[in-house]
């Protein structure tokens, strides 16, 4: 029996609720690379409700499937990742490499039990492709993209690409269109300069969940 969308909408709750502080002491933690460090009520809260959101989207979006751990879980680490980043700087791997196994793990299992063996060969080779042009990227430009940003486009490239290659496409275009507003904006309001080193991944991170709310259609 399929639970009722009041009791989804409940359950989604009572999960943000109770892991979404968590998820902000663990990224100002490693934000801060401060073990005992502390997030404000409000940045607390702030990331409880992206959390939130961001969960109820999923299980909106494909219902109650294997999948949907997949992006529940690229959910967390997205939030956290976005703050950390924002705080400090950084990607952490400790943050990464863990959705990697945990969505493709997902992804495989949608494959088994669902029939989606295309969607997750789609993602592997998405995955790849993604990871490949950031590190040229890198490679040509180090400064303009870190390896934490390569490897995060890695892992949204796995997660866009099992919907399709024109949702992958898409979150990139508004990643790179989110970053350069975002830019413009600090720069007109004189809060950067040309030399001042902004986070990337909070932009490709908020490109990945447009591409997904505007325009993907789970497979299956």
């Amino acid at each position: 029996m399929e639970p009722t969308r009041p009791a989804l909408a409940v359950g989604v709750l009572v999960v943000a609720v109770v892991v979404g502080p968590w998820l902000a002491r663990v990224a100002v933690r490693l934000g801060r690379r401060d073990d005992a460090a502390l997030p404000g009520g409000a940045r607390a809260g702030v990331m409880t409700a992206v959390f939130a959101a961001l969960l109820a989207g999923a299980v909106e979006f494909t219902g109650l499937r294997p999948v949907t751990a997949a992006l529940a879980w690229a959910a967390g680490a997205a939030v956290v990742l976005g703050a950390t980043d924002l705080i400090g700087h950084r990607l952490p791997d400790r943050v990464t490499y863990p959705a990697y196994v945990v969505c493709g793990a997902a992804l495989l299992v949608d494959a088994a039990a669902e029939g989606t063996w295309p969607a997750l060969l789609r993602a592997a080779a998405a995955g790849a492709v993604a990871a490949g042009l950031g590190a040229l990227a890198w490679l040509v430009s180090p400064q303009g993209l870190g390896l934490g940003d390569v490897k995060l486009l890695g892992l949204l490239g796995l997660l866009l690409g099992w919907f399709g290659w024109g949702v992958l496409m898409a979150g990139v275009f508004l990643g790179l269109l989110t970053g350069a507003l975002v830019s413009v904006l600090l720069l007109v309001t004189r809060r950067a300069t040309w030399q001042t080193a902004l986070p990337f991944g909070p932009p490709l991170l908020a490109g990945a969940v447009l591409a997904l709310a505007t325009g993907a259609v789970p497979p299956g």
